[in-house]
């Protein structure tokens, strides 16, 4: 299954909680009243925002590195021949950058732990 940026900020909504500011007389005894929740416009703000900055920061270069999650590198491709599959015709493809990602050791654990289970 794949997971679409929707569930991304769904699972924003579902999992971060804020500290409630005001404490009622009713957050004493159900202490799950004490956070805030996040609006679905305001994880989704979030939720851009990270990927804004991945972005910016990928296209000056730079690699980033979530811990506990993985490396994304920007990486050069030189130019090279090449051959469309469809005609045969012999092409040169242009030099470009692309961006690879190398998963973190915990997280390739974490994958084949599920994978046995």
């Amino acid at each position: 299954m794949t997971q679409t940026k929707a569930d991304l900020v769904k699972s924003v909504i579902e999992k971060v909680h804020l500290k409630n500011p005001k404490k009622g007389r009713q957050q004493f005894l159900f202490p799950e009243l004490d956070y805030a929740i996040f609006s679905k416009k305001r994880a989704t703000e979030h939720v851009d925002a990270i990927f804004e900055i991945i972005k910016k920061t990928l296209e000056k270069g730079e690699h980033v590195l979530i811990s506990g999650f993985g490396k994304f590198q920007v990486k050069f491709k030189w130019a090279r021949k090449g051959r469309n599959p469809k005609t045969g015709e012999n092409i040169i493809l242009d030099s470009r950058r692309i961006v690879t990602f190398q998963c973190s050791s915990k997280l390739k654990s974490k994958i084949n732990q599920a994978d046995q289970d």
